[in-house]
């Protein structure tokens, strides 16, 4: 059911001119003018984008982020209506900061849990709770702004780099088709810099 809906509101926009607000941040990290620009298609209930943050983003902020060698911004491709709202609560204060990202990543088993949309945002709701980002959460899901920007991306994301699975990384402007660890991300962006 959560992936018809989400279907039928990619078709939506893929059928009508839609401009996403221009005042929706993204959600990047590093030097914004370092040479290597990675971009990540991911969707927040996918468990490999899960373990791309808690196992390959620290090792790549420590080498490369940190030391301005490199930026990465998050781009988003829900896979499903939970995935949506909870991008919506990624962007929702629209800071470009990733630290809502990066905790719902790492809180994912505990607010993925449920066969419903209903449940779902109960758990999300829940996990958000006591963490003080300042978020209305009802305000975040019902946001269109947010809503338009993260379905841009996930329809830029197909349509410019022919995306169907998540994560998906891209490193200035081309698909990384290797297999996804921090070794041969480390190895293609040492080629670059």
């Amino acid at each position: 059911m959560r992936n018809k809906i989400l279907t039928l509101l990619i078709y939506f926009f893929l059928n009508h001119s839609v401009i996403a607000d221009s005042q929706i941040k993204p959600i990047i990290e590093g030097n914004i003018n370092a040479k290597v620009k990675i971009l990540v298609y991911e969707s927040l209930t996918c468990s490999h984008c899960a373990n791309f943050h808690k196992d390959v983003y620290p090792k790549l902020k420590d080498e490369f982020l940190d030391k301005g060698l490199v930026s990465i911004e998050f781009r988003n491709f829900p896979l499903d209506i939970a995935a949506l709202n909870a991008s919506k609560l990624a962007h929702c204060k629209n800071d470009g900061k990733s630290n809502i990202l990066h905790f719902l990543y790492l809180k994912q088993e505990e607010w993925i849990q449920g066969n419903n949309v209903e449940k779902l945002n109960s758990n999300l709701k829940e996990v958000i709770k006591d963490q003080n980002f300042s978020l209305d959460f009802d305000h975040c899901i019902a946001d269109k702004n947010i809503e338009d920007h993260i379905l841009e991306d996930r329809i830029e994301g197909a349509k410019k780099f022919k995306i169907n699975a998540t994560p998906t990384i891209i490193i200035n402007d081309k698909k990384f088709e290797k297999t996804l660890n921090f070794k041969n991300l480390k190895k293609a962006i040492e080629k670059l810099i």
